[in-house]
């Protein structure tokens, strides 16, 4: 029997998920938490995510061992690939922002303990930590329940794609000064047809609460939970490190 096969993504809403059950074609759903998509899920179905899974206690230069170990991959798509710090800059500050002020003042204390916890001492970019919310929501859920540490795996989207466009990189961005960039898009969906996904979804409007480079980004990692399932995806580094927690840390493709 086929196994259910799930690419993720997040998004505003929360969760952005490309689903494709067993004989079912590929539809894209929305979740607001990470475990009510995989208890919506049959049990052994396959799951790729785009979010860092497994936070070292102490990092060196370039940040984890995935982050480093796929960055020469990508020529100048690089800069898509962020340093995420040590467990304990992630956890630094957990409550809700009240203000933008707030947010940046948050971002500069979570730096402090990011500075402490890396050699040579490193802050924290924008980028990553926006995500560090949902890095803990998905972090905490593996904690929790071991059992999903062999279903659901951390990808990447364009070193997914690389793989998909015969270890190439993508020649043009998803996204310029922050906003869509529609050949790097139509580029992108070029690919993921000529990999096996149907042009109909890959060009339905995206739901409310996600954006159409989240759909794209969950479909490129559907491709990849199927090469997982198939025994055909490859962990960067090779053999995965762990954490603290024996949370499994690489990136698949």
């Amino acid at each position: 029997m086929t196994r259910a096969l799930v690419g993720v993504d997040g998004c505003k809403a929360g969760w952005v998920a490309a689903i494709r059950l067993a004989a079912q074609a590929a539809s894209i759903e929305i979740f607001s938490r990470f475990e009510e998509l995989v208890d919506a899920l049959p049990d052994d179905a396959v799951i790729a995510v785009d979010m860092p899974i497994g936070l070292p206690d102490f990092t060196r230069k370039g940040g984890r061992g995935p982050e480093m170990a796929v960055r020469p991959l990508l020529g100048a798509r690089q800069s898509s690939v962020f340093s995420i710090p040590s467990r304990s800059a992630v956890y630094a500050e957990t409550v809700a922002f009240s203000s933008l002020d707030a947010w940046y003042e948050a971002h500069r204390r979570a730096s402090i303990v990011a500075r402490a916890t890396s050699d040579p001492p490193r802050a924290i970019s924008i980028q990553a930590f926006g995500i560090f919310s949902k890095i803990r929501e998905l972090d905490g859920l593996l904690r929790d329940r071991p059992d999903l540490r062999g279903r659901v795996h951390e990808s990447h989207p364009e070193v997914a794609l690389w793989r998909l466009n015969g270890e190439r990189a993508m020649s043009l961005p998803k996204k310029v000064r922050g906003r869509i960039n529609p050949p790097g898009m139509e580029e992108r969906r070029t690919l993921l047809a000529a990999s096996g996904l149907d042009r109909s979804l890959l060009h339905q409007p995206s739901p409310r609460g996600a954006g159409d480079d989240d759909v794209l980004d969950a479909c490129a990692m559907l491709l990849i939970a199927g090469r997982i399932a198939e025994g055909r995806a490859v962990p960067f580094p090779d053999p995965p490190l762990v954490d603290g927690y024996d949370i499994p840390i690489a990136i698949w493709v």
